[in-house]
């Protein structure tokens, strides 16, 4: 467990913790230690810090004050609490300890720490009757009617299902590299301690979070917990059937369009998460209106409340139900879908006015996003969702639940026309009318240069047409910010420029910067082909294998991907090809030319290796017959890059003089 701060607590939600100034009465903390123990907002417990309060500054926004407890006050609140946990809590309840220093070096702030437990803990104070006592919001209130009777029903059944053991999993199927880069980025990995210690049965990164794994008690066997899977698994979807996404994108109000683009979002939840906010900021452009010039712009969607829903429906939907989350973008607005209703104990009035206290479905999932920067702290969502939405301008958003699901609408900014004409300018794509759509998009681009959507389909076009002088321009006026755009976009800028008729060496040259910067963003698996060709069309076969080793070590699967490994394949035959053209050269010295042949043997058996390999993973015809010519090719320029003496015995140096070209 990592060691507490007051820095730490002082920001987190008062749903998790209470702060007492000199405690008064002992029972009311052994009171509120017993609420944290029954966990009814499913946060996992909660912390207890005596010889603090809760006030508020100048600007009325609640700080806490650090005042300490002196050594034998301590020592006698700290008997007294943990009597009353053993003596008037049934079954009794035993929480952690903690001395942390106060601003004197002469007195102390004590931290009882109380994670949940699966049992439902009665409190008794003195002679008075024993009550079930749980914390909702700021407050400990006793437990009554509809409460206590579920809290009775699932203190009895099982334990939440994002910390039950994962049934068909192994340890085998964590991903141990991804783990580590989580830990990394948490600020919680030491490297001297190695990886093993965080998969095993006792480490635990929180007192209110279970360790990754588990210990069957039959076996002996460790096995990952559900939220260990979704976040750092190998294969989630096979292990859990529902944990999977779908982005959907339409170009009208409705689903009765006749085309659409969806996208299936497999992955661990981090992934998924990450592509999903990418995928999402292209969402959120700005629409202009200068006759305005007291808003001129507007966002269309702010990113923190697409994020904020996003995160939400993935941290606290009901992965028992076997369906995906679902979000669909509309030209007039964002419906973000999360499986399963609402916890119980939370109204629905409550949850669209923001007001809902701090109850998570899924603690220790929602605990690695919030640690990993991708969601909210606890209670924060919702309200940030309303707020940035009101700032923006939006309507506010509106939510759907029922039983099965809860569904979050984001309606659009009022000024979206600009939607329409991207509408138009697809619709003029669609039927071929390139002219027309270039006309529009450069309409477009005048207005709002780098609006993500207007730029994709400036691309399109500028492919369509087989043209690379616009795109030139283009890039030659927003060199600065190229940076900011997403993968998905460079790359789509760069095929504008190797696909044109005739590219120049500049635009070749271009282009590789393109596909290079988009090579060091995070990608999607469908997306590293599209890279790697590019950076192959534009002449750059050494950033093509650089660029898929470091792919194939984040992502093992593309070791098993036929068209992956056809890709390098082919970059190896490039390297091989430039080798045997240095090779040839009667300038050079003889030393150099030797080891350019040599060089070029090597990459011709890793490019043998290569396509072997996806030619036993393929059953494409097209695909079986591509990669044989391929293979050809290699035999060919074997024969050719032979040592002198084994091309002469095999009767082979008359044809040293020509390379063929490359069947691709």
């Amino acid at each position: 467990m990592e060691q507490l701060d007051l820095k730490t607590l002082s920001v987190r939600e008062s749903d998790q913790v209470e702060w007492k100034e000199n405690v008064a009465d002992p029972d009311d903390v052994a009171e509120t230690l017993s609420a944290f123990a029954n966990d009814w907002s499913n946060l996992g417990g909660g912390y207890v810090a005596c010889g603090a309060r809760e006030e508020k500054d100048e600007h009325g926004f609640p700080q806490v004050a650090i005042v300490g407890l002196s050594a034998a006050r301590l020592k006698e609140v700290e008997g007294k609490v943990l009597t009353a946990c053993r003596d008037r809590v049934s079954p009794s309840i035993a929480p952690l300890v903690e001395e942390l220093p106060a601003e004197s070096p002469d007195r102390r702030v004590l931290v009882f720490i109380m994670p949940s437990t699966r049992s439902a803990h009665l409190f008794r104070r003195r002679e008075q009757a024993g009550k079930y006592y749980v914390r909702i919001s700021r407050e400990t209130r006793e437990a009554r009617n509809g409460i206590l009777r579920e809290l009775l029903v699932r203190k009895g059944v099982q334990e939440e299902w994002d910390r039950r053991v994962c049934a068909t999993a192994t340890i085998n199927d964590l991903d141990l590299l991804a783990l580590r880069d989580a830990l990394q980025r948490m600020g919680v990995f030491h490297p001297d301690r190695g990886i093993d210690e965080y998969v095993s049965e006792s480490k635990s990164l929180s007192p209110f979070v279970p360790p990754l794994c588990v210990r069957e008690a039959l076996t002996g066997n460790l096995k990952p917990r559900n939220f260990a899977m979704l976040l750092f698994g190998r294969n989630v979807q096979t292990h859990i059937s529902g944990a999977y996404s779908l982005f959907s994108v339409y170009p009208g109000v409705d689903r009765s369009e006749p085309h659409a683009e969806r996208s299936e979002l497999a992955g661990t939840l981090i992934d998924q998460a990450r592509r999903l906010i990418e995928l999402l900021d292209v969402q959120s452009y700005v629409a202009f209106d200068k006759t305005n010039r007291a808003a001129p712009n507007a966002v269309k969607y702010p990113p923190q409340a697409l994020h904020e829903a996003t995160i939400n429906a993935l941290a606290h939907r009901d992965y028992e139900i076997v369906e995906p989350a679902r979000i669909t973008v509309f030209s007039d607005r964002v419906e973000v879908l999360s499986p399963g209703s609402v916890p119980t104990g939370i109204s629905v009035e409550e949850l669209r006015q923001g007001r809902a206290p701090a109850k998570w479905r899924n603690q220790s999932l929602a605990w690695f996003l919030s640690r990993l920067q991708l969601a909210q702290a606890e209670g924060q969502g919702i309200p940030t969702i309303l707020r940035s939405m009101r700032e923006e301008g939006c309507p506010p958003p509106q939510f759907q639940v029922n039983e099965v699901r809860v569904v979050c609408i984001l309606p659009a900014h009022p000024r979206h026309a600009l939607a329409r004409e991207h509408r138009s300018i697809e619709e003029a794509i669609s039927l071929g009318e390139f002219e027309r759509a270039q006309k529009a998009v450069l309409g477009l681009l005048a207005q709002d240069s780098m609006n993500l959507r207007t730029i994709q389909l400036f691309a399109e076009v500028q492919r369509a047409l087989n043209s690379a002088g616009l795109v030139r321009e283009f890039l030659a006026k927003h060199e600065g910010q190229l940076s900011s755009l997403p993968p998905l976009v460079l790359t789509q800028l760069a095929d504008a420029l190797t696909l044109a008729d005739t590219p120049s060496r500049e635009d070749l040259s271009l282009a590789r910067r393109l596909y290079l910067e988009a090579s060091k963003g995070r990608i999607a698996e469908r997306e590293v082909r599209q890279v790697a060709i590019g950076l192959s069309r534009s002449g750059d076969d050494s950033s093509v294998l650089k660029f898929l080793k470091t792919q194939m070590e984040e992502h093992a699967d593309l070791k098993n991907n036929a068209s992956i490994l056809r890709i390098r394949g082919n970059a190896f035959i490039g390297q091989a090809k430039h080798c045997t053209q240095t090779g040839k050269r009667k300038d050079l010295p003889a030393q150099t030319k030797r080891r350019a042949w040599e060089d070029c043997r090597r990459f011709l058996g890793s490019a043998e290796q290569d396509l072997r390999r996806a030619l036993s993973l393929t059953t494409d015809p097209a695909m079986i017959e591509g990669i044989q010519k391929d293979l050809d090719f290699v035999d060919h320029l074997r024969t050719i890059a032979a040592p002198p003496e084994r091309r002469h015995r095999a009767g082979t140096a008359g044809s040293a003089g020509t390379v063929k070209r490359h069947p691709q």
